[in-house]
This record gives structure tokens, sequence and C-alpha cells, in this order.
């Protein structure tokens, strides 16, 4: 017997992560790896979480081993409290809610806006795993333009003649996967005042936001909204935060701030879904967070800022002409727009049978399936060396396709 002819319409819009299939590519021998986005797994503060679980444990693990309430660990709620404070968002625990990783946030809200038919606001490209999140809701997408290129009104005419609305507008605004590139302030104001006019809410992935290695900081959406309206109550932005890519992606520790409101109906949707976060990660990394967080950050710019410049000079030394890519301010990926008519795929392919290169090619990161000519690299768990030689090969196997 099969049961897929009963399945839900919804499993037709999900699909498997390339990225996610890439990374099986690690535990090939020989594989020169640039595609998993994920933190260098030797930069962990593993001692430090050895220490803090012992001690939970030691202090009786009562509490770590019980059910718990599915807003979140308390302390640190309040922890992720005062860290929002310091970069313009000053809120209590009542606005935090704790997720298992912010891939859940985004599933959460996709089921929290979207009705089949409405539209999301993405980028082109976007994070793939946001249209994974988004899909089984079956929403309609159309291009974010922030640039002043597109009316508000526009966007709204062609949502409504799809059966729909604009429910959201989803970004990274800081070193975005994949592209690496960060929204300027003006960009944020302009993508507040749009929010304002359609009456949708934004989505603010800020999972890279700590990872800055030059430049300025420019404060989050929500911080640019709170200062105009005076009150969190009032923002419509909701911002995702993250511990994956600074303490520990496997403990799968992420968090929502927003309007309580937002907060109290994404509890009702944690307490059908798992619950609660499992506790003991949660008390594990707030013991880490207080003791260790502001060094341990200092520690991972330095080091991916040396990663991230040793790429971008490769780039430049081994890429043919007509080959172009953007060039970060922080986070772990690099972009790359390979000329016309060459396909990153069978790019991919080949790199892979020939010169044992791994990348990810750009078209699953764009809601409409173009972008067939780009690439995503990803400098976080290479040595300065392994860039070097990986940015030869890349340049030797693009040079390979263009003849």
């Amino acid at each position: 017997m099969s049961l897929e002819k009963i399945f839900a319409t919804r499993t037709q819009r999900m699909k498997a992560s390339e990225i996610r299939e890439l990374l099986k590519l690690l535990d090939q021998p020989g594989i020169l790896s640039f595609a998993g986005g994920i933190p260098d797994p030797n930069l962990f503060p593993s001692d430090d979480f050895a220490a803090a679980m012992a001690e939970i444990m030691d202090e009786g693990g009562a509490t770590a081993l019980q059910y718990s309430v599915s807003e979140g660990y308390q302390p640190l709620r309040e922890w992720i409290a005062g860290q929002m404070a310091k970069i313009g968002v000053p809120c209590g625990p009542e606005n935090i809610l704790i997720t298992s990783g912010s891939q859940q946030a985004l599933d959460y809200l996709g089921k929290l806006f979207l009705s089949p038919g409405d539209t999301a606001l993405v980028n082109w490209p976007t994070y793939m795993g946001a249209l994974g999140a988004f899909n089984p809701y079956e929403p309609r997408y159309d291009q974010l333009s922030i640039n002043g290129n597109r009316a508000p009104e526009t966007y709204a005419t062609d949502a409504e003649s799809a059966g729909g609305r604009v429910k959201f507008a989803y970004l990274s605004s800081d070193f975005s996967n994949p592209t690496g590139e960060t929204v300027d302030q003006r960009g944020r104001d302009a993508l507040l005042d749009m929010a304002e006019a359609l009456d949708c809410a934004v989505i603010e992935d800020a999972a890279y936001q700590a990872l800055r290695y030059d430049g300025q900081d420019v404060s989050p959406i929500l911080a640019l909204e709170l200062a105009r309206k005076g009150n969190l109550e009032a923002c419509r932005t909701i911002y995702c935060g993250s511990f994956s890519k600074t303490l520990s992606p496997g403990l799968r520790v992420g968090w929502v701030v927003a309007a309580k409101p937002v907060i109290q109906q994404l509890v009702l949707m944690k307490q059908a879904s798992d619950l609660h976060s499992p506790t003991l990660n949660q008390m594990a990394v707030h013991r880490v967070a207080e003791r260790c967080f502001g060094a341990h950050v200092d520690m991972l710019r330095a080091v991916y800022g040396a990663r991230r410049t040793a790429m971008l000079e490769a780039l430049t030394r081994y890429m043919p002409k007509g080959v172009s890519w953007t060039r970060p301010e922080g986070g772990m990926f690099v972009w790359v727009t390979l000329p016309k008519g060459m396909d990153g795929a069978e790019l991919l392919a080949y790199a892979l049978e020939t010169h044992k290169l791994a990348f990810v090619p750009g078209r699953a990161f764009f809601a409409d399936g173009s972008g067939g000519n780009t690439l995503r690299l990803s400098f976080s768990c290479a040595d300065e060396a392994e860039i070097e030689d990986g940015m030869q090969r890349l340049g030797e196997a693009i040079r390979a396709q263009m003849t």
C-alpha cells in the first residue's frame, strides 16, 4: 500500500535542500568543499560547554531534564534581552521566544502569516532555507526591491490578482546568505516605508549579525522601527536571532523578538509542535554566553575575517575575465557571478569530477528558478592555504568550461 496518493497538497512544494545534500560531500575523501555554510567545528567553545553541562548536572539536573515552559528558559531570555538592548532594541523576556534554531522560527512565521496564495516578498537570491520553510504554506513569491524601482502599490495589485495579499517581506539584512551583502540604513528605512504602505510584516533574519569583520555597524531594522515608533508593541518587524553561527549549531538554540501578540501566537505553535526547546541546551547556552560570548565572538571575527580576506584576494588572482563576486564585510559567504550562459550546476559537476572541488550552484537560491550562472562559496571551514588552492582550482575549472 502506498500512502503517497493521500499526502497533503503542500508536500508537492517540499524539496530536498541542495546544501544538505552537498554536505554529504564532506565525507568523501579528497573533496575540497566550499559548499556548506557552517561554522568551523574547531572553533566551538567545547570546553566551556562541557564545563557548563557538568555543572548543571552536578547541581542535580532536575530542571534541565524536566519539561519546561514553551517560551524558553527565563535566564536565557533575560540575557538575550540585555544583548538586544545593546543593539538598539530594549525589550523584556515577554517579547522573546526561544526556538530550535532560527529555522524553526521561519517555519512558525510562515505558518503564522501565510495562507495559500498569499505573497511573500524575498530577495532574488535569498536564503534557500527560508524558501523551504515557507513553501509548505503555499505562498506566491515576489521579488523584493527596496531601491525605489518599484512602487508598493504594484506589489499589492499583483498579490491581489493572484488571490491573496502581501503578508511579509523577508530578508537577511547583514551579510546575507547567500550573497554576503548588507542592506544599508537607507535601504532599511525604505523597507520600513514600504511595509507601512503595504501593511505587512518584516521578517529580519539576523543569523550573521555578530560576524562583522570591517566597516560600520548598521542598526537592525527592528531598532530603526522602534526609534520611529517608540514602542515595540507598535512594531511590525520580527527579529530572528541564533547562536548557531557563534556558539553552536548542534544545540539548536535561536530566538524571536517581536511585539507580544506575535510572541503569544508563536508560543501556541511551539506548544503544538515540540512543547519547548531542550532545556539542558538552553541552560548550557546561557552559562556559556554569560561567561565568554563577547570574547568568543571577537576570536571568530579575527579568524573568519582573515579567511574572508584570503578568499577575496585569491579570487582576484585566479578568476578569469567575465567573473565577478561580492565583497562582504562579514558573515560566511562570497557570491560569484559567472559569464552569461555558464551554468553553475554544470560547473559543479565538472569541478567535482576533475578538480575535487565543491560549492553550491546559485539557482536554488532563487524563488523563480533563475540565477543559473551564479554560485555560492563559503570560507568559514577552510584555512588560508585551502582557500588559495580552492580558488585556483575554481579558476581552472571555469576557464575549462569557457573554452
